[in-house]
């Protein structure tokens, strides 16, 4: 083997671990995901350098065998979803490419690397299999890689991410900081959040999420937490959407199977009255449920008039945007001026009081 032959194939070898350790982002944080998706994107532009003479070769399909032909379409697919793959990267980037924001959907960004994994197996695969001597063999190796390297990214990854990433912090830290005397009424903060509206087992813990944390060791909603900081930020008034009924279950992939249950039939739970008189803005604190709000959420704006009133949305989530939440919330809140503030990643929340000080001086001039 030459010097250039080891070099790619080391090059290679890592760009395989490097993706590998990147759907492990549950365990590396975000700084280091993001590097480590700068140093993947390099080492694939050092492989590409490398075969650049190959490159006008992959669209050229007549008179090559099947095997070459299937080669080449799965190069050419691997190296067209890594370039999405990349400028994906850059919009859900946070640390690095903070100011980028288009493509900014987490859940496109998964879709991309588990496709990115898995047509990575399949073209490595195949060229092991055109030189082994044993190819049956081998071929159900690679089958088996290309259907668990799917299942890695659709599957395993987000277990992961709802059972092992904790979100613990000091509330006095995140909660206390500048202030704003505010130039009119109170506004009244509302928001909903899983606790409160949940019958937890006894040893819940929190895990990531747009819903739970521990502050200072106790279980707390993240939603609760924004509508802290901005009550600390500007001395408001503060509500809680409560739900009478039955409560949702402990398990969150149960109460996300509840939630599309409710979404499908328009269910409106029953919620504990909420007084919006003698508000005239009213600031919405709201997780993203099935790509919208929560039902009781639902029951809420359908319950208060808010003719004349402004209406300021806070969503939280786990992918990106507001969804269709919006305009839901238009249709369910007649009569309210709606205003976007902004839409929270859950990894974010716990850091989110810099922006909201940032929109309420905005507000405030």
């Amino acid at each position: 083997m030459n010097v250039r032959k080891a070099f790619n194939t080391v090059v290679d070898m890592l760009m395989y671990l490097l993706l590998l350790i990147q759907m492990l982002y549950v365990f590396t944080g975000n700084i280091i995901h993001e590097f480590l998706g700068i140093g993947f994107f390099v080492c694939l532009i050092i492989h590409m350098i490398i075969k650049r003479k190959m490159l006008p070769s992959l669209f050229k399909f007549k008179d090559k065998s099947k095997t070459r032909i299937i080669v080449n379409i799965v190069t050419i697919l691997l190296t067209v979803v890594s370039v999405i793959l990349m400028i994906s990267s850059m919009g859900v980037s946070r640390t690095i490419f903070p100011s980028v924001h288009f493509v900014d959907d987490v859940d496109l960004h998964i879709y991309l690397a588990t496709a990115v994994l898995a047509l990575a197996v399949l073209h490595g695969g195949i060229k092991w299999i055109r030189m082994a001597k044993k190819k049956k063999k081998l071929a159900v190796l690679v089958a088996v890689g290309f259907i668990g390297s799917i299942a890695i990214g659709l599957a395993v990854v987000p277990y992961l991410n709802r059972h092992f990433n904790k979100v613990q912090i000091k509330y006095s830290e995140k909660i206390h900081g500048e202030k704003i005397k505010w130039k009119s009424s109170k506004p009244l903060v509302v928001y909903f959040t899983r606790l409160g509206n949940t019958d937890f087992e006894d040893n819940v813990d929190a895990v990531s999420g747009a819903s739970l944390l521990l502050a200072d060791g106790e279980l707390m909603g993240s939603n609760q937490l924004i509508a802290d900081m901005i009550d600390d930020v500007i001395d408001c008034d503060v509500k809680t959407i409560t739900i009478t009924g039955d409560k949702y279950p402990s398990s969150y992939s149960s109460t996300v199977s509840v939630a599309g249950k409710e979404l499908k039939n328009e269910a409106r739970p029953a919620i504990e009255p909420i007084d919006t008189n003698g508000y005239n803005s009213i600031i919405l604190i709201y997780p993203l449920w099935w790509g919208t709000v929560p039902m009781p959420v639902a029951s809420f704006l359908e319950s208060c008039d808010f003719s004349g009133k402004d209406l300021y949305l806070i969503a939280t989530q786990g992918s990106s945007g507001y969804g269709d939440s919006v305009d839901d919330i238009e249709d369910m809140a007649e009569g309210a001026d709606i205003h976007k503030v902004m839409s929270i990643y859950c990894e974010d929340i716990p850091d989110a009081r810099e922006r909201i000080v940032k929109w309420l001086k905005e507000l405030n001039n």
